[in-house]
């Protein structure tokens, strides 16, 4: 499976990448980054498939992936 790299310190919460995402991986996380904002976590028990649609939904370049 693919890699999920999220930079907790871009992310700005505009949950793009969440409604992006064909398995529903992504979630809405409940801590705060260093600008105030709750940022994008990977859920729990959820497998990347790779497919990057949230990678190139994410305005803020926050989100990388690795196969």
């Amino acid at each position: 499976m693919a890699q999920l790299k999220i930079n907790s310190e871009y992310c700005k919460g505009c949950n793009l990448c969440v409604l992006a995402c064909k398995k529903n991986v992504l979630e809405i996380g409940t801590e705060s980054n260093k600008k105030g904002y709750r940022y994008v976590a990977q859920g729990k028990g959820k497998e990347c498939i790779g497919c990057k649609a949230c990678s190139v939904m994410c305005p803020e370049g926050a989100i990388e992936i690795y196969k």
